[in-house]
């Protein structure tokens, strides 16, 4: 197997490599961010999202396929995973502030295109977990986030 729904399959000595390269480039195509120079963070630090009731209003579909994508990548790149379930939260009425948000997450995703998880061939099967939190931290609802990370290995499971 090479490619998979929209995953790419790279056998070698060391192990396997799964990414979604060509499903990122199709991506940022799609909605015109090849040209967009890349950042080193999905979402500038301090930036704290709300509903913002007196933004500009964009175009609900088109904010949704983004999201939408964004979420699909997020199969081998768990580090656009917080930042895709941020913006989703403002899917039904997207402002401006929003999208801003989401260029940036796609800005990031141009940078981090080569990025891929190793199943590394051999290796102990160590299993570890990392978790964090943040209660109250939505300012519309005040409802907590929570994200964990579990790791078999070299290889990102869930």
């Amino acid at each position: 197997m090479r490619y998979f729904l929209g995953i790419e399959v790279i056998q070698s000595d060391i192990g396997i490599f799964i990414c979604q390269r060509h499903y990122a480039r199709e991506m940022l195509a799609r909605f015109n961010m090849t040209e967009f120079n890349p950042v080193c963070n999905p979402i500038v630090s301090g930036t704290v999202l709300s509903k913002d009731d007196e933004g500009t209003l964009v175009d609900a579909t088109k904010f949704k396929q983004v999201v939408g994508s964004l979420m699909y990548l997020t199969v081998t790149q768990l580090d656009v995973m917080f930042r895709g379930s941020l913006i989703n939260r403002y899917m039904a009425t997207p402002k401006a502030s929003h999208l801003a948000t989401t260029k940036q997450i796609l800005r990031y995703v141009k940078g981090t295109i080569e990025y891929s998880i190793l199943y590394q061939k051999g290796g102990k099967t160590k299993i570890t977990a990392y978790s964090d939190s943040n209660y109250d931290g939505d300012l519309d609802d005040r409802q907590n986030t929570y994200g964990a990370i579990f790791i078999i290995g070299s290889g990102v499971i869930s």
